[in-house]
């Protein structure tokens, strides 16, 4: 059993950077793909980014360039650096935990534990 908790959300302006964590109990928080996802009012949850077990990391080609996914096991925390928002980026961002494999997990139903989510609000 994983329990996942997210943090650092909040209001920036466009352009702006901010930096999600997302704190994981567990003793074997190393053997786990994570992944961020996001969803807007009326939208269904979309992919982010995701890394392995060993630290190969993916990108949804929207946030290419912008946003980068990292992981410390020492402190069993991944992190989402969000940087030149927009405000299409508003959403509640999630992170979620799933198996461990060679290749990114992109789709929700292959996580098995979730957080609550944080809200990101990007005004213009």
């Amino acid at each position: 059993q994983v329990q996942l908790v997210e943090s650092g959300g909040g209001l920036v302006q466009a352009g702006g950077s901010l930096r999600l964590s997302c704190a994981a109990s567990g003793r074997t928080f190393s053997s786990y793909a994570m992944g961020w996802f996001r969803q807007s009012p009326g939208k269904e949850r979309e992919f982010v980014a995701a890394i392995t077990w060993d630290g190969n990391s993916y990108h949804t080609d929207s946030v290419k360039g912008r946003f980068t996914i990292s992981r410390d096991n020492a402190k069993n925390t991944v992190y989402l650096q969000m940087n030149s928002l927009k405000p299409e980026d508003t959403a509640v961002y999630y992170c979620a935990a799933g198996p461990a494999t060679d290749y990114g997990l992109r789709f929700p139903y292959e996580y098995a534990y979730w957080g609550q989510g944080t809200q990101v609000t990007v005004s213009s």
